[in-house]
């Protein structure tokens, strides 16, 4: 009998998580450290700046945070560090030869609702470094630096990430 409960429970939990649709929403921890660049705007030009200006600033936060372990750690970092990452944007934007204002603030910030990859982020207030760009009214780049997941875009092909299933587990223990 307690056979047939598990095996139904295990049978109930994958059917719930199978008809799970991309519609639904990831919680991102709340020990978590976001960083959002809003460009100007959509036009290409506020585009590529955007990037260029995340290219710069993303490579340098990276090598800062490399040795952090605990997100009081990151946070000490980002503090200490964000008139160095304001020159950054005030070279890029001199290199690129544009003249907008800019700002750079670090702090809880709104984060709209964001799908990315088949899955939602819920929006809301978020700690992060927010950058935004002339009337920062574009479509925004952001990442999360604790824990470190934009160091990982590049290095690592995330695709190939394997997820286990607890229910699953015990499910193959018993059929088998």
């Amino acid at each position: 009998m307690q056979k047939f409960i598990l095996l139904f429970l295990a049978v109930l939990s994958l059917i719930t998580i199978s008809n799970m649709h991309e519609e639904d929403y990831y919680v991102i921890p709340n020990d978590s450290i976001r960083i959002r660049i809003v460009p100007n705007s959509n036009s290409i030009s506020d585009q590529l700046l955007k990037k260029k200006v995340k290219n710069n600033v993303e490579l340098e936060i990276i090598n800062d945070l490399s040795s952090s372990k605990t997100i009081d750690e990151t946070r000490k970092i980002i503090k200490a560090n964000i008139n160095k990452y304001n020159k950054l944007i005030k070279k890029v934007l001199k290199d690129e030869k544009k003249n907008i204002n800019y700002s750079i603030d670090y702090g809880k910030h709104y984060f709209p609702e964001k799908k990315y990859k088949g899955i939602k982020y819920q929006k809301g207030y978020y700690e992060s470094l927010l950058i935004t760009l002339g009337n920062g009214s574009g479509n925004n780049w952001w990442c999360i630096l604790f824990p470190p997941i934009c160091s990982f875009e590049e290095k690592e092909n995330i695709d190939n990430i394997e997820y286990t299933s607890y229910i699953k587990e015990i499910f193959d223990k018993y059929i088998k």
